[in-house]
């Protein structure tokens, strides 16, 4: 054995991305005393100099698939979904405020974030007035900023996700990534699973005891679920998850457009459906 066999070998010791590079893309098939190998071949001055060197190559190895990892499209992705989310939902609980606040001050008042929009382009009448409507001009700021992250989610789900999209639609789509933490775990998860994404409270209180077996998380929003009779929602949600699931692997593991997922899928929901709550 000597160090050719390596992960140091030809390796400048103060090349650390080189390091990293070689911990991360080499391999060794047999063990070996590498820190006396590496002070022979001049890769290190002595055994503890070696584990230095093999530790700071470890850790930027580690440093750096973190930031690859969390530089990949479908994580941006998520940041964009979870950034939507938050957007829309602190609107609307200061659009509630704004509401609350403004009843004490106009005869007119109303609620929503159109009404904020609107309540923005008033003219104060004073100091409190000023503050309202520089609070409403945040909401109708943040309603704005939803709807361009939702133009953008829609946009780059088919890109990430070309199956996944086409069946979920972009929006559902990036929130199944999100819920799941990426579209490689997405990818690798029972359509079981996927199906109750986004209820795990619920499944939570059923393991406990509390609560029965939740049918379906976020593919709720789906129209093949919700557009269901209650009595047959299970059936749709189990058949929605597993073409979900399928589609999320195609969408990793080769990125090939199959359309006929979407006929298969079709198909599925009809004959439920066409049971008119026989379950």
């Amino acid at each position: 054995m000597d160090s050719d066999d390596g992960w140091f070998r030809g390796l400048d010791p103060d090349d650390g991305a080189a390091a990293a590079s070689a911990i991360t893309e080499g391999r060794g098939d047999d063990p070996a005393d590498w820190p006396a190998i590496a002070v022979e071949s001049g890769f290190a001055p002595d055994r503890e100099t070696y584990y230095d060197r093999l530790r700071a190559a470890t850790i930027e190895a580690a440093q750096t698939g973190v930031t690859k990892r969390e530089q990949a499209d479908d994580q941006q992705l998520v940041h964009a979904i979870r950034s939507l989310d938050d957007c829309e939902r602190t609107a609307n609980e200061l659009a509630e405020r704004v509401a609350e606040w403004a009843g004490t001050r106009f005869e007119d008042a109303g609620t929503g974030i159109e009404y904020a929009r609107d309540l923005a382009e008033r003219e104060p009448g004073g100091p409190a007035e000023a503050r309202l409507i520089k609070l409403a001009g945040r909401v109708a700021g943040l309603a704005e900023e939803a709807a361009t992250l939702r133009q953008y989610v829609e946009t780059a789900a088919p890109d990430v996700a070309p199956n996944l999209s086409a069946l979920a639609g972009p929006v559902l789509a990036a929130r199944l990534i999100s819920l799941a933490g990426g579209l490689e775990t997405l990818a690798k998860k029972p359509s079981g699973t996927v199906q109750v994404l986004g209820a795990e409270d619920a499944l939570f209180a059923h393991l406990q005891g509390s609560a029965p077996s939740p049918k379906h998380g976020v593919i709720y929003t789906h129209e093949y679920v919700r557009g269901t009779d209650p009595e047959d929602r299970g059936s749709a949600a189990r058949a929605l998850a597993g073409k979900l699931s399928i589609a999320a692997r195609i969408d990793h593991y080769s990125g090939d457009r199959r359309p006929e997922l979407e006929a298969e899928l079709d198909e599925r929901i009809e004959a439920i459906q066409s049971r008119g709550g026989s379950e």
